[in-house]
């Protein structure tokens, strides 16, 4: 403990040192493939599907699930896509957002177009912040071929209360004129407000490539950067490049920046999906260092463990959940529980440890935690 200690204690020194003089201080971190492939192993924390969870009300259908947030309750909150549903079943379709509790058990669902927002075409990240607003966003292009969706971009987020009632939209529908743009997102995809400065960090990254900080209050614009730190460049295409090969440390650019985590210690970490990789910067957006798995699928998610230091760092890998020391961004190993629907699309931690995962193309689960392997 003393000497994970010790190195958070470096790391986080080296952090003040890069923000004081912003040049980028180097700490990459990668994994051989042989690690990436092992399963769960000594030393991860231990988790177990839980098969029953959720309870779905017989009456209702859920699409396909993009993205969890938990609330200060741990009641966990599903974002989910209504119109990926057969047109048969419209009339069955949950509304866009449905919660249960820790159990599974359903407690409500609201949301979906209104007066006085645009509501998101294709839905994909949702977060509940430290005041229990809700932050949701969308990713849909005009040109993404998707059945039953309007033909325009997301370009906006939107925060409601728990119970649905509208509060702010920062954005337009189809308004976004770049990463320059202080007014709008451009296809965001994960967001996170940070209680000590009550700022909005967005990954604002299928459209852009950019971080985009916004005062969570007013909406107003603060900041932005993209990978490395560095100013972002604009390169708006819908089809989402992937790169067959490039090495450590990958390209000077985010490609779909996926998910965005802030830690309370106040590192921001975001998930470059397409580069497969997890950069870490200061919150003024100094480069800290990174992780990076070119061989692999990585950088799919994000979500950090449940512990007051959050030790982990949980990322979505090839066909589970990579664990990462967050003090030294070294790779431990790939927790994959038997029936784990793989990596998912956006995962997230309760108070309990739990672990949640939504995946649009298999549906969503509970990861019950079961604790380390030292501690039984």
């Amino acid at each position: 403990m003393q000497s994970r200690r010790l190195r958070h204690a470096v790391l986080m020194a080296l952090v003040v040192a890069a923000a004081a003089t912003v040049a980028p201080v180097w700490l990459s971190g990668s994994a051989p493939a042989a690690e990436t492939a092992t399963a769960q192993g000594p030393g991860l924390p231990i988790f177990e599907v839980d098969g029953a969870w959720p309870a779905v009300p017989a009456e209702m259908r859920l699409g396909a699930p993009s993205s969890i947030a938990i609330d200060a309750q741990d009641n966990v909150w599903v974002l989910h896509r209504p119109l990926t549903l057969p047109a048969e079943q419209d009339a069955m379709a949950a509304p866009p957002i449905v919660v249960f509790d820790t159990e599974g058990n359903f407690i409500r669902a609201w949301g979906g177009p209104g007066d006085g927002y645009e509501w998101p075409q294709r839905e994909h990240g949702l977060h509940i912040d430290h005041e229990g607003f809700v932050w949701l966003g969308g990713n849909n292009c005009p040109t993404n071929g998707v059945p039953r969706v309007e033909p325009v971009n997301d370009d906006q987020l939107l925060k409601f209360t728990q119970d649905g009632e509208f509060v702010l939209q920062i954005g337009r529908s189809d308004g976004s004129r770049g990463n320059a743009d202080m007014m709008n997102l451009h296809r965001p995809a994960d967001q996170q407000v940070h209680p000590p400065t009550n700022e909005l960090f967005v990954a604002d990254g299928y459209g852009n490539r950019r971080v985009a900080v916004f005062d969570a209050g007013t909406g107003r614009f603060k900041r932005r950067w993209g990978a490395f730190g560095d100013t972002p460049v604009d390169d708006d295409q819908c089809q989402v490049v992937n790169p067959t090969s490039f090495s450590d440390p990958g390209p000077s650019y985010f490609n779909v920046l996926h998910a965005l985590r802030v830690s309370n210690d106040g590192m921001v970490y975001a998930a470059d999906r397409e580069h497969r990789r997890v950069q870490v910067f200061a919150l003024g957006g100094a480069f800290v260092g990174q992780v990076i798995t070119p061989d692999a699928p990585f950088a799919r998610n994000l979500a950090l463990s449940h512990d007051p230091e959050q030790r982990f760092l949980y990322v979505g890998g090839d066909d589970g959940i990579v664990v990462v020391e967050r003090a030294t961004l070294e790779i431990l190993g790939t927790v994959r529980p038997e029936g784990i629907l793989g990596a998912g699309h956006h995962i997230e931690t309760d108070s309990q440890g739990n672990l949640y995962v939504a995946a649009t193309g298999a549906g969503m689960q509970k990861l019950t935690y079961r604790g380390m392997p030292d501690a039984q």
